[in-house]
């Protein structure tokens, strides 16, 4: 499949920003199931200094800094990326086996999925989401089984509300209203593996969302999305542990898959937890108060010819039909074969 996205994040500032520091993660990843065609940053004002690098997840970011007075921060990026059809998830081995594989052991194979199974700042190790996982997690059944299982739970259970929890918000207090957006649920699950002892990690990215029937698709009326990741071991015998594959699981939509919940997602970036994968923070000097807009469109390519997807600087969604601009001269990015939440 397919996808262009056009994510544009606006900040307007009260009083100006002397100077700013920030670091974004919106390049998505080269997978074997992902190919990022085209891809390209547009900042505004021009940065002072602009450098990417890899982070130590694997993911590409792209830290820049602003050394002049400004009252407004724009960052647009765009690009389109082909993605295939998930696999059907592998089989897999009982959940207590992968749990006691990865507990540490002096002189036991190292496996780096093992780093997953730690609390995070937003998402902790608890007794009440161990409790909370636990019916679901039969002994001696199969992990991914388990997962699915957990996952379904968390989507029957939970209610998706914007604007019930803030980017702040505990996991722990999210579940316990039993309601929340995506990066919630993600979280929920995450700190339920790790839990009991199994590695998941976090999952940011885009999902292709359709407009009802017989309207028109709303330009910027699209959000950044977040699923979970669990490890499963394969190849593994009794004197060594040769890898493992990473399954998605998307608890807000109760979708799985090997390699993506589904080919109308992209995987932009993987981490711990959110923390470790917003798509832009940053250090400010001044500006004690800021709006902050954000547009994301999702859609396929053809789509967005004609689509008006630089028509604000405060970047609200829009309909209206307009050629799109020709890329401002501040622009990153590359050609290849290879803070927002709702």
């Amino acid at each position: 499949m397919r996808l262009r996205i056009v994510h544009h994040t606006h900040y307007r500032y009260a009083p100006s920003v002397v100077m700013a520091q920030h670091l974004a993660h919106l390049r998505p990843l080269v997978l074997p199931d992902q190919v990022v065609t085209a891809h390209h940053v547009t900042i505004e004002p021009e940065p002072a200094h602009v450098s990417q690098s890899e982070d130590a997840f694997g993911n590409q970011r792209c830290f820049f800094s602003l050394q002049s007075p400004h009252e407004a921060l724009s960052v647009l990026s765009d690009c389109e990326v082909e993605t295939s059809a998930p696999q059907l998830l592998p089989e897999s081995p009982p959940w207590e086996d992968v749990r006691d594989d990865l507990t540490y052991r002096a002189g036991a194979p190292y496996d780096p999925a093992s780093e997953f199974t730690f609390a995070s700042p937003f998402a902790p190790r608890s007794p009440v989401l161990a409790d909370f996982a636990r019916p679901v997690f039969e002994p001696g059944e199969p992990l991914l089984d388990c997962a699915q299982a957990l996952m379904s739970r968390i989507h029957t259970e939970m209610t998706y509300e914007g604007g019930s929890t803030g980017v702040n918000t505990p996991t722990l207090a999210a579940l316990a209203q039993r309601k929340g957006v995506c990066q919630d649920f993600a979280h929920i699950m995450i700190g339920c593996l790790r839990s009991l002892g199994l590695p998941t990690r976090y999952v940011s990215g885009y999902l292709l969302t359709h407009p009802p029937e017989g309207q028109p698709r709303m330009i910027g009326a699209d959000a950044s999305h977040a699923w979970v990741q669990v490890y499963c071991p394969v190849g593994v015998d009794s004197t060594e542990q040769t890898g493992g594959v990473w399954v998605d699981f998307d608890p807000t939509n109760n979708r799985s898959g090997w390699g993506r919940p589904g080919e109308d997602y992209v995987t932009l970036a993987v981490g711990r937890d959110f923390g470790d994968v917003s798509p832009l923070r940053g250090v400010i000097q001044g500006g004690s108060s800021h709006q902050l807009t954000v547009a994301v469109t999702v859609a396929p390519p053809e789509e967005l010819v004609e689509a008006d997807l630089f028509c604000s600087r405060t970047a609200t969604p829009s309909t209206r039909p307009a050629r799109l601009k020709p890329a401002q001269p501040n622009v990153f990015g590359s050609k290849q074969s290879n803070t927002d939440r709702r």
